[in-house]
């Protein structure tokens, strides 16, 4: 998650970033990185949804609060997007039916099994679908905020924060080499 905040960041006027979780409190993630959250009853109305990955997810989909919390933001929110396994969240929230999507392709098998009502796409780095924006792993992410800063404010925008990030940004939604 952190990389696609690092790039929604730069838009004008700043993102501002609430981190929520079930009970809210301190969370860890799997590299370590420590996190303060708000309970998901506190976190109101985001113009952008932006649920993370990663191997929290597989207890996620089983946890009824955070299903109802991204159903209902869903609905309100003007952008979702997914990073990674974040999008198997979604499926299983029943916000991506019958809307195409992707994810992470070492997790595949595990996240096409949360929802048949989705049209997944194996081969794409990012899958945009209305208002949704689902990305493989973690560096298609970063592809993928680039990708919808193009979408809402033009591509010199989404070069300039690259190149600010030296990062090589993969422009091409559908060419993934995994």
């Amino acid at each position: 998650m952190f990389g696609p905040i690092e790039v929604l960041y730069r838009l004008d006027g700043g993102v501002a970033v609430r981190y929520v979780s079930s009970t809210g409190g301190l969370i860890s993630g799997s590299g370590g990185a420590r996190v303060w959250t708000e309970p998901l009853s506190e976190s109101g109305d985001p113009d952008i949804l932006l649920v993370p990955g990663g191997l929290g997810t597989r207890k996620l989909v089983e946890d009824g609060p955070t299903l109802k919390f991204i159903r209902a933001t869903s609905q309100t929110a003007r952008f979702v997007l997914s990073v990674c396994t974040g999008s198997a969240l979604l499926a299983k929230a029943g916000v991506l039916s019958h809307r195409r999507a992707t994810s992470n392709k070492l997790a595949w098998d595990w996240v096409v099994q949360q929802s048949a009502e989705v049209e997944w796409v194996r081969k794409a780095r990012w899958v945009v679908d209305a208002k949704f924006y689902t990305s493989a792993g973690v560096s298609a992410g970063i592809d993928m905020a680039l990708g919808f800063v193009r979408d809402q404010v033009g591509i010199q925008v989404a070069e300039s924060f690259a190149r600010g990030l030296e990062y090589v940004w993969n422009r091409e939604e559908d060419q993934d080499p995994f």
